[in-house]
């Protein structure tokens, strides 16, 4: 099991964001985590990826080392790396700056290089674009920056928060599209999405949140086929 989270708590004062949460994650695999605004997922990913402002306990097992109050840095270096909400690009660096900047922690230069490639190649509108400016890019440009930037650290594991929010219809079937080429290269996702119908189609698995728990599992296919989970937990029917 690459990624198994235990009894997570994540604390922001008096509020409980995680509420004992406990999942596994497979090699290889697509995990969606879904839920409303406030449901606790961008607090789960932001736990794992050991940048929580809030106060953390529990078990994250990554690979079967605990990783749980490790810093950031660190979490990357073990092969884990985010593509986060609203992307946080440095807007007055240029694209290929953005994209060696998440190559920052890593010594293998011959190798860092055609992973650049093959991110080019995954991103081919990138290409065209890699001397402008991040903060003139579009939406959807913008966020491929943020995950070809997430891919140049390497991961084992790629967390995606939110990748599709403010983009429009075009730019959001393509970046939903990515998550499978980026499941085919070997890499395991877990993406926190609130387009249910989208993420599903994509997952192999998914977890449903609600004020902080997670409130429903199963087969990714078979939940968006349910018409009682969709209008229930989803908001697709």
């Amino acid at each position: 099991m690459l990624l198994q989270i235990k009894d997570l708590e994540v604390r922001y004062g008096g509020i409980c964001a995680v509420n004992q949460v406990s999942l596994q994650v497979e090699k290889g695999s697509v995990l969606a985590i879904l839920g409303a605004n406030g449901a606790g997922k961008s607090s789960l990913l932001d736990a794992v990826m050991g940048v929580s402002q809030g106060k953390a306990r529990g078990s994250i097992l990554f690979n079967g080392k605990e990783i749980l109050g490790q810093h950031a840095d660190a979490i990357v270096r073990r092969g884990v790396s985010m593509s986060p909400e609203g992307r946080q690009l440095f807007s007055g660096l240029t694209v290929d700056e953005n994209l060696r900047m998440g190559g920052f922690l890593r010594r293998d230069l011959d190798q860092l290089q055609r992973d650049r490639e093959d991110i080019l190649t995954l991103f081919p509108r990138l290409r065209e674009r890699l001397k402008q400016l991040a903060g003139t890019l579009s939406g959807g440009e913008q966020q491929m920056v943020a995950v070809g930037r997430a891919l140049m650290s390497a991961p084992d594991l790629l967390l995606m928060d939110e990748p599709t929010l403010g983009l429009a219809p075009i730019f959001i079937d393509e970046i939903m599209e990515l998550i499978s080429k980026i499941r085919d290269r070997g890499i395991t996702v877990i993406v926190v999405e609130q387009n249910a119908s989208k993420a599903l189609a994509r997952a192999d698995y998914a977890h449903v949140m609600e004020k902080g728990r997670i409130v429903l599992s199963g087969n990714a296919r078979e939940m968006a086929q349910r018409d009682d989970i969709a209008s229930a937990y989803l908001g697709t029917k």
